[in-house]
């Protein structure tokens, strides 16, 4: 394999809205090699021989990643780091899990806390070295992040790490989450900016996609729940076009720090700008992923 085409990995790109995204980029950018980076080997390499099939492009290969896992997460970098890819172009951090799960994982935070933030902190904080100066960072967020009813409020990192009793089990840990990839989004555009950098980074809100298996259990999307939220729906079709369009569109080159909405540029939820939130979370966040300046950049943050 040749280091001479550019290189973009998207995390859970095995289905859904990371699989459609993929495809766009592949048949409509062939100079990009794609890599799926997934929990499940097996179906990622079945995701690679659908795609390759179904585009007539054969650079798109699958590496194992389990982004609920700071031990999988640092040997997917050793791996990358011994690899024959070249720099990354672009990392697409869109792997992620609803809020009906529960549960800790096996470093002992909470499932969703360490799936949906933790995991994409230390991956994209340990392949900022690996990248190109001018790559991109998107990270799917939600517009959950802010969802309908009463406004979310601070609980502080720890409370979302090891919930208590109420909130593990409660879906609003799935909001939080969003946030913080938005804290996180926000956050590293000012410490690559202080090297300086041209890395953009931006957040991605797909909409509420009925069309995939992120939500298995459709019973709670009743016509009553669907007619108060249909301004927050979306689909897939929209969606990947507008994500793939974010990863590699010329129009996006000096783009950085922001939100979109199905591919519109507008403003996340007024706590989504909390600096002192987001500068617990980027602490907290070094401490639970025990980083190092070997690891990283993480030295600018100091």
């Amino acid at each position: 394999m040749t280091n001479n085409k550019k290189t973009l990995m998207i995390t859970g790109g095995n289905s859904g809205l990371g699989l459609a995204t993929a495809e766009k980029i592949a048949i409509s950018n062939p100079e990009y090699r794609i890599i799926l980076a997934c929990r499940n080997k097996e179906k990622a390499n079945s995701a690679v021989k659908k795609l390759q099939e179904s585009t007539n492009n054969k650079n798109i290969i699958a590496m194992e990643l389990d982004v609920s896992s700071l031990t999988s997460i640092r040997n997917f970098v050793s791996q990358y780091k011994t690899s024959d890819l070249g720099l990354l172009d672009g990392v697409l951090c869109n792997a992620g899990i609803n809020g009906r799960n529960t549960g800790l994982t096996d470093d002992g935070f909470d499932i969703i806390f360490e799936t949906n933030h933790l995991g994409h902190f230390l991956l994209t904080n340990m392949l900022i070295p690996y990248m190109q100066d001018n790559s991109r960072i998107v990270m799917v967020s939600s517009d959950m992040h802010n969802p309908p009813g009463q406004a979310l409020k601070w609980l502080g990192v720890e409370a979302l790490a090891y919930p208590n009793e109420p909130l593990s089990k409660d879906f609003v840990r799935y909001s939080y989450s969003k946030l913080c990839n938005l804290y996180f989004t926000y956050s590293l555009v000012e410490k690559l900016d202080s090297i300086p950098s041209k890395i953009t980074v931006n957040a991605f809100n797909p909409g509420l996609l009925t069309d995939t298996n992120f939500s298995p259990d459709k019973s709670r999307f009743t016509d009553e729940f669907m007619q108060q939220i249909q301004d927050r729906i979306g689909t897939l079709e929209v969606s990947c076009v507008a994500l793939a369009n974010l990863m590699v569109n010329s129009k996006y080159d000096n783009l950085t720090g922001k939100y979109f909405d199905r591919g519109i540029e507008t403003l996340s939820s007024p706590l989504s700008y909390n600096e002192e939130n987001r500068a617990e979370l980027w602490e907290k966040s070094i401490k639970y992923t025990n980083l190092s300046e070997l690891d990283t950049l993480q030295i600018l943050t100091k």
